[in-house]
């Protein structure tokens, strides 16, 4: 056997390979799985090799994969965090939430006084009215922080931003209320409070540039990479991305560097493309695609988000009558997109929080299949929240995947249950148990940084669908068991990415990328999944221990 063979072993593997779901040793040589058993059968491996009994008493699983999550995961943790819970930073440092108006003015105030510049802008990120019990954050908030620095605090959902009355007056808005995403306060004058696209790029140009893209460093690529690290991902998506050209050297350094620990799914933000653009950018994107680095997919975003009441929602609409959300796509534009993409190959992943957008992307995705039909296409639906059975089964029929957000049950459970969707419809709630019973191939995620890169807490949230208080949303229906989450925060999302014959599970062939845990997953109470500990990860052979501030 060569003797670049090293032989793990472990307390216990758990492959998710249904073939062989569990073993205590795996052979690996040349960063891929050459065998998976028990001592006896792997015995013949060591011969001449390496054997590495580290995790003697860890539980190996396949590394988790992030299905939907973005850059600036890596990106935000340079800027302050005023979000209302705490969040492990890439460092494995637990930054402590700011639970009030006045704590976030305070946290800002600090990190004001830190920038040299007079003229720098400020941005945050993280905030969220809803965890602080309903309470806007205003122009007037933001103002008490600097009346002379523009100051910018980006929504948890990253669909909404406050900013203060400087930069409202330098881009002409204090008094634009008429403009779609403006809204007013109470004076009739800009609250401070932008939605959507138009508004928020109209402050980015004015500003020099857009904190969210455009301004990448390999550091926080790097910073990516630990995050991951943290949390045992080994594969990771940035699934919305202008792939500009210093972004895509950025990627194609990082990947490329040995101490690189995790594999890179970058997804083009069609926004930015036309289709034609974009599909020719595919192309020649996937020349540089190497082992970490998989370029191939393109994202549509159709609505915003049900908690900034910016999804776009069937009747009966709002559960407390507010108006519909906003189309980010016009619906007359998306069956044109979606059919000029699906002719070219191209795989999409299609945002859709409320259950309008999903309609209007199942219709445009069966024109597309009907027009040119594609096997296995595998067009994804991501967030896909709102979701009903009928949806499912025309998903099923259709070959689409769905990408479910998990963590929203925790988050914003409590606010789907009483302000967004009522009770029946927050039951079903991200409906995994739904896409389970009916074969829809799927995967749950973080969207980080919307909410923690933690896989997971991600798959508890599925496991026991509690909200933050403590409400039970659809547990005795939609409810995954252990295996099932597991089973959707590894080959799971690796379908849905196409990735799902070189990871995903651990077996011959496939990348060395293990997940190792401190103990069984499978063997602790429900309730106590998402505090698992995770002690590192093996990417392509390579262990990487997570650190810890």
């Amino acid at each position: 056997m060569s003797q670049d063979t090293v032989v793990f072993a472990a307390r216990k593997i758990v492959t998710m390979n249904p073939s062989r779901p569990f073993a205590t040793h795996v052979a690996v040589r040349d960063g891929r799985i050459v065998a998976v058993g028990d001592e006896v059968e792997i015995a013949q491996f060591a011969k001449g090799g390496a054997f590495d009994d580290r995790f003697a008493d860890k539980v190996l699983l396949p590394g988790f994969v992030e299905g939907h999550s973005h850059i600036m995961e890596g990106m935000m943790w340079s800027l302050p965090y005023v979000g209302a819970g705490d969040r492990r930073s890439p460092e494995g440092k637990l930054v402590a939430g700011v639970g009030s108006i006045d704590a976030i003015v305070a946290r800002l105030k600090e990190a004001e006084v830190a920038i040299g510049d007079a003229t720098t802008p400020l941005f945050a990120w993280g905030f969220d009215p809803l965890h602080i019990g309903g309470r806007m954050l205003t122009r007037q908030d933001l103002d008490r922080v600097s009346t002379t620095r523009p100051v910018m605090v980006i929504h948890a959902s990253f669909h909404i931003s406050n900013v203060n009355t400087i930069i409202l007056e330098q881009t002409e808005l204090l008094r634009a209320t008429d403009i779609s995403g403006v809204v007013a306060g109470a004076d009739g004058l800009a609250s401070g409070e932008l939605q959507g696209i138009a508004a928020r790029f109209r402050v980015f140009r004015a500003l020099g540039g857009n904190p969210l893209s455009g301004n990448l460093t390999l550091a926080d690529v790097m910073r990516y990479a630990n995050s991951a690290c943290v949390q045992g991902v080994t594969t990771i998506t940035d699934l919305h991305n202008d792939l500009v050209d210093q972004t895509v050297d950025l990627y194609r350094t990082a990947t490329t560097q040995p101490d690189f620990g995790v594999r890179l799914v970058p997804a083009l933000a069609s926004v930015s493309h036309s289709p034609e653009q974009a599909i020719a950018k595919i192309a020649a994107l996937r020349e540089s695609n190497n082992n970490k680095l998989h370029y191939g997919i393109v994202k549509l975003v159709v609505d915003g988000s049900i908690q900034g009441f910016t999804a776009r929602l069937r009747w009966p609409g709002y559960h407390n009558g507010a108006p519909n959300g906003l189309w980010y796509i016009a619906p007359e534009q998306l069956p044109r997109l979606v059919e000029t993409y699906h002719k070219a190959g191209i795989q999409l992943h299609i945002h859709t929080n409320g259950d309008e957008a999903t309609e209007l992307a199942l219709d445009a995705i069966e024109a597309a299949q009907t027009a040119m039909p594609r096997p296995d296409h595998r067009h994804t639906l991501q967030h896909c929240q709102m979701a009903d059975a009928a949806q499912f089964r025309r998903m099923k029929a259709l070959g689409v995947c769905a990408n479910l957000f998990a963590n929203h049950i925790y988050y914003w459970g409590d606010s789907h249950y009483e302000l967004t969707m009522g009770p029946e419809r927050a039951a079903r709630l991200d409906a995994t148990g739904t896409a389970q019973r009916i074969g829809v191939p799927f995967a749950i995620h973080s969207d980080a940084p919307v909410t923690p890169l933690a896989p997971l807490f991600t798959a508890w949230c599925a496991v026991n669908r509690v909200s933050s208080s403590g409400r039970k949303l659809g547990s005795e229906i939609e409810a995954l068991t252990i295996e099932q989450a597991l089973a959707a925060v590894t080959i799971g999302p690796a379908h849905t990415l196409k990735l799902d014959g070189m990871i995903g599970s651990i077996e011959c062939g496939k990348y060395a990328d293990f997940a190792v845990l401190e103990d069984d997953p499978l063997a602790v109470a429900p309730e106590k999944l998402k505090d698992v500990a995770v002690w590192g990860t093996v990417v392509g052979g390579k262990v990487r221990k997570a650190p810890r501030a």
